[in-house]
């Protein structure tokens, strides 16, 4: 069963360069990882703060906790510590791992 990762994010419009640089690098990498089959990426502006959803599909979990410990080390790799990098923007994160509602009418 696919699996759709979302991460929704608050952050000041102040941040938002920063951020999105951020963002396009985790994209451009995850988009070569095996069982990725796409992502979106969504953002309002509420006065002085931007709400950002991101949406990642995966073929199945397998292919999602692989990528997972592959972006993990990638960060290493960078010296990218996310939850400094979070705080230090104001940036509020929440991660959840959906699955498609399949109704029949």
């Amino acid at each position: 069963m696919n699996q759709i990762l979302i991460d929704r994010f608050q952050l000041p419009k102040k941040a938002m360069d920063v951020f999105l640089k951020r963002v396009n690098i985790n994209r451009d990498f995850i988009k070569n990882i095996p069982g990725f089959l796409g992502d979106e990426v969504y953002f309002c502006e509420k006065n002085e703060t931007i709400f950002f959803v991101t949406i990642a599909k995966w073929k199945d979990q397998v292919s999602l906790e692989k990528a997972k410990a592959l972006v993990f080390s990638e960060y290493q790799k960078q010296n990218f510590d996310m939850p400094s990098f979070l705080a230090q923007h104001s940036i509020q994160m929440e991660r959840e791992i959906y699955h498609k509602l399949e109704i029949i009418s």
